[in-house]
């Protein structure tokens, strides 16, 4: 059974205040959300096994320990959640990244995938997918319905904000993974955005409109 982390560490929820900010504007939104993503990925990597090596140091031998052979891999959904693999890749920088693209159709609502790209061992990898914004829940949970297609070893599933309805539809969909968001805001609105939210993640990184 997956787990539920709000990663409320005070950085992070400074963080956040200057990233919901109308008047940040693009350059610094792309700068605190990398910085956020560095911050959640020590809490996501949190139970990473360990295994003892010896060393010696200028001073003498010593006993220490390693990360044990764990691969991971970085998954953005495009394409806000590009805005937070740097800030992953600073921590992790051994991890491969790969891609999933998807948008909303108009008609149904249905999120369709039209680009998807994995490592070739994705079989043997440790996966985190990220995407600042977790409203509806649809997209990531297509995202991962798609991943687990791959047969990776796991899945952990990390936003900055999250809408109660969509980690509601995410927990449900797929119980198995554990997810990290830094905020579970009020609600969604009758055009399924976060409130208070931060407004379109994606334009706000890349200054679209």
């Amino acid at each position: 059974m997956g787990n539920v982390t709000i990663t409320n560490h005070p950085l992070i929820q400074h963080k956040l205040t200057l990233l919901r900010d109308k008047n940040t504007g693009s350059k610094e939104f792309r700068a605190l959300v990398s910085e956020i993503a560095t911050l959640m990925c020590y809490e996501a990597t949190r139970d990473l096994p360990l295994k003892e090596v010896e060393i010696e140091t200028p001073m003498a031998v010593a006993k220490t320990k390693v990360i044990s052979g764990k691969k991971l891999a970085v998954i953005p959904i495009l394409r806000a959640g590009l805005g937070m693999v740097d800030g992953m890749l600073t921590l992790i920088p051994s991890a491969k990244v790969g891609h999933i693209g998807l948008y909303r159709d108009p008609e149904t609502k249905k999120p369709v995938e039209y680009y998807c790209k994995m490592p070739n061992d994705i079989e043997e990898r440790e996966v985190i997918v990220v995407d600042p914004m977790l409203a509806t829940g649809g997209s990531a949970i297509d995202a991962i319905g798609q991943i687990k297609q791959r047969n990776p070893k796991s899945i952990k599933f990390m936003c900055i904000i999250a809408a109660p309805e969509g980690l509601d539809a995410l927990t449900k969909a797929h119980p198995d993974i554990d997810i990290f968001c830094a905020n579970l805001d009020e609600r969604l609105n009758e055009h399924s955005y976060i409130i208070p939210g931060l407004g379109d993640a994606g334009d706000r990184i890349f200054g679209t409109k």
